[in-house]
């Protein structure tokens, strides 16, 4: 990846470079607890958050930096995030 001057990345560079391999944590679901709220989605600020055709959602981990928000907003509490195994 080259920086430009300033420090500043060239548009769409995230999509090539995956930032999920140095997470400590990551988010698992549990879909029986899951409610469809959404917010999990709309919360999390890497867009890692994916929708399924069936109303649900996964995880797309290779963007994934396992911050936790998406567990610690979530109602139901159907997200708990457990230790990564490398």
């Amino acid at each position: 990846m080259t920086l430009l001057p300033g420090g500043v990345c060239k548009a769409g560079s995230t999509i090539v470079n995956k930032t999920g391999g140095w997470r400590t944590f990551k988010p698992v679901y549990d879909y029986d607890k899951c409610v469809k709220c959404k917010l999990c989605e709309l919360l999390c600020p890497d867009m890692s958050v994916l929708p399924r055709d069936d109303g649900y959602f996964e995880f797309n981990y290779d963007f994934c930096k396992g911050c936790g928000i998406c567990a610690n907003e979530c109602p139901k509490d159907a997200i708990s995030m457990t230790l990564e195994e490398k």
